[in-house]
């Protein structure tokens, strides 16, 4: 079991300045994938770090199981804590063999040779390199040294694995491959994997949950679908995929439920925050694929202009001009629209998110 609470924590580097991370608290289960989402700089390979125990917090407490592993006054050691490390440039010896870099825990650890010679060919099983233990690193590609950083953390029998943006040195392609199979490898092996990065779609495409940090503060935590459909406040609207982020006032309030209007006179159902009142200035955010655009008939009201279309395959992405807004679309690539027509504006309402506008990033 790697159940892991993160309770008050807070660091900083210099401490005249903001603090990398401020009073985070954050309760891991036993065996999920949980991504540490963010902009550089926000705090996430911090809180990292703090967990691997390679620095200790100036507040608050970590525990594992409910064993104190850190706070300002106590320190587990690495080495003691049960935890795998794969760093984002891989970190494997040039000089050694893949079987001598994955072997190498286990020496430290005087396992008997038979043994750790069964463990590696179970790790290197497990990522696909069983074959390649005799080549050196400067023989593999990119992504099968990756394999080997992966081989080398779980050989060694890990509760949790921790992971620092492995895949930001891979071409988007072995990126994308890469991501599938660290989802399938921590499914097969059911510890707890720790992530960061800064990229959205891996957050998205790995996590059971997802931390959404922004200058040191945890803005959001939640499955992937929470934090895309239903983000908590503008910051994470605007970080998590693309967004049209518009000014708009409330016109009817019913508890939950309401009606928005936002620029060119259009009206949207949409949830809205608690305590939201009609006649409330907010800002309305709109997810490019929930906006729907239809020709307007002859003696219909236009909302909007067709300004620009770019075909993508799989999607087709149109530049709506909206008084003086311009709004990202996107829709089914046999939907066609030309450059200048004239098209009315309505949008899916859980496509939709409502935010008060006298609200500030946290």
């Amino acid at each position: 079991m790697a159940g892991i609470t993160l309770s008050g924590i807070s660091k900083r580097y210099n401490q005249a300045g903001m603090p990398a991370i401020n009073d985070l608290d954050l309760e891991i289960r036993d065996g999920q994938f949980v991504t540490l989402l963010g902009p550089s700089g926000c705090g996430k390979t911090t809180t990292l770090r703090l967990i691997a125990g390679y620095m200790t917090p100036d507040s608050g407490t970590i525990h594992v199981d409910g064993r104190l592993i850190s706070s300002k006054d106590t320190l587990v050691l690495p080495e003691h804590r049960g935890m795998g490390m794969v760093f984002q440039n891989y970190a494997v010896w040039p000089h050694k063999t893949v079987f001598e870099n994955v072997v190498f825990g286990l020496k430290l650890r005087k396992v008997p040779a038979a043994k750790a010679r069964d463990l590696v060919e179970q790790a290197l099983g497990l990522v696909d390199l069983v074959g390649y233990e005799s080549r050196l690193p400067n023989e593999l590609s990119g992504g099968q040294q990756q394999r080997v950083a992966l081989a080398r953390s779980i050989v060694v029998e890990p509760d949790i694995l921790l992971l620092d943006e492995p895949l930001s040195n891979l071409d988007a392609k072995l990126r994308e491959r890469m991501r599938t199979e660290l989802k399938q490898l921590q499914r097969r092996i059911g510890i707890t994997f720790i992530y960061v990065t800064h990229d959205q779609a891996e957050a998205l495409a790995l996590s059971d949950q997802i931390a959404v940090i922004h200058k040191g503060r945890l803005q959001q935590f939640g499955t992937p679908r929470e934090v895309y459909d239903r983000p908590a406040n503008r910051t994470v609207a605007d970080f998590m995929g693309n967004v049209n982020l518009l000014p708009g006032r409330v016109l009817t309030a019913n508890g939950s439920k309401g009606e928005v209007q936002i620029a060119g006179n259009v009206r949207i159902a949409a949830d809205l925050p608690a305590g939201m009142q009609s006649g409330s200035v907010v800002d309305v955010a709109l997810r490019p694929e929930g906006i729907l655009l239809n020709r307007v008939e002859k003696g219909g009201q236009a909302h909007a202009k067709i300004v620009d279309h770019t075909f993508l395959g799989n999607i087709s992405e149109y530049q709506v001009m909206l008084e003086d807004h311009c709004l990202r679309v996107q829709t089914h690539p046999k939907i066609n629209f030309a450059i200048g027509d004239s098209v009315e504006v309505s949008a899916a309402p859980d496509a939709v998110s409502v935010f008060a506008q006298t609200e500030t990033p946290r």
